[in-house]
């Protein structure tokens, strides 16, 4: 549900007020180049995608409904923009860099030992995350790292709670699979 600050913006912008709108932009730049950046892996690609989203926003902000989060609405506006750029792409992605991870979760680390190892497994985690389809790419970034709930992503990807759960356990299963087959690699290379 929209808060009534959001309303009032949407009516601003509605209305053909474009500073409105660019406190829209202003607000959502960060989450929607985010999302991008770690769907399509490109900083240019990605900023492209940011500003062809934040065109589809301005169209169609006629169409919201009001019964999500504005940001809910957002995210799915960006991923289905990403989605089509890849599908435009017709390639593979070699790369996606997810280098702003919070890093909150390093926090606790005590010792130089521990830092180490901890940059190494972000390191492997994100090389596994680049060699992930899209789709699985995106709902691991949803949902692990912009912390959208399960409710939250079924508005987002028009998707069920339920196939949004098999959707999950896939794609944390192939990242597993990965993860699991990279380190036997670098085990080999390392010590063999």
């Amino acid at each position: 549900m929209t808060t009534k600050t959001e309303t009032d913006l949407i009516k601003e912008i509605k209305g053909g007020n474009t500073h409105a709108f660019s406190e829209l932009v202003d607000a959502y730049k960060n989450l929607v180049y985010t999302l991008a950046y770690r769907m399509l892996g490109n900083r240019e690609e990605a900023e492209e995608v940011s500003q062809d989203t934040f065109i589809k926003i301005f169209k169609s902000l006629s169409h919201f409904k009001g019964d999500s989060k504005l940001s809910t609405w957002i995210y799915r506006v960006t991923y289905n923009t990403c989605l089509d750029r890849v599908k435009q792409n017709k390639r593979n992605r070699t790369f996606v860099n997810i280098d702003n991870v919070d890093n909150t979760i390093f926090a606790n680390m005590n010792t130089g030992l521990e830092k180490m190892l901890q940059e190494e497994k972000r390191a492997l985690i994100k090389k596994c995350l680049n060699l992930l389809p899209p789709d699985d790419s995106g709902i691991l970034t949803l949902f692990y790292f912009e912390e959208q709930s399960l409710v939250e992503l079924e508005k987002v990807l028009n998707v069920s709670v339920s196939t949004l759960k098999v959707r999950l356990f896939r794609a944390r299963k192939k990242l597993a699979k990965l993860l699991e087959g990279n380190l036997e690699k670098e085990t080999f290379q390392n010590y063999g």
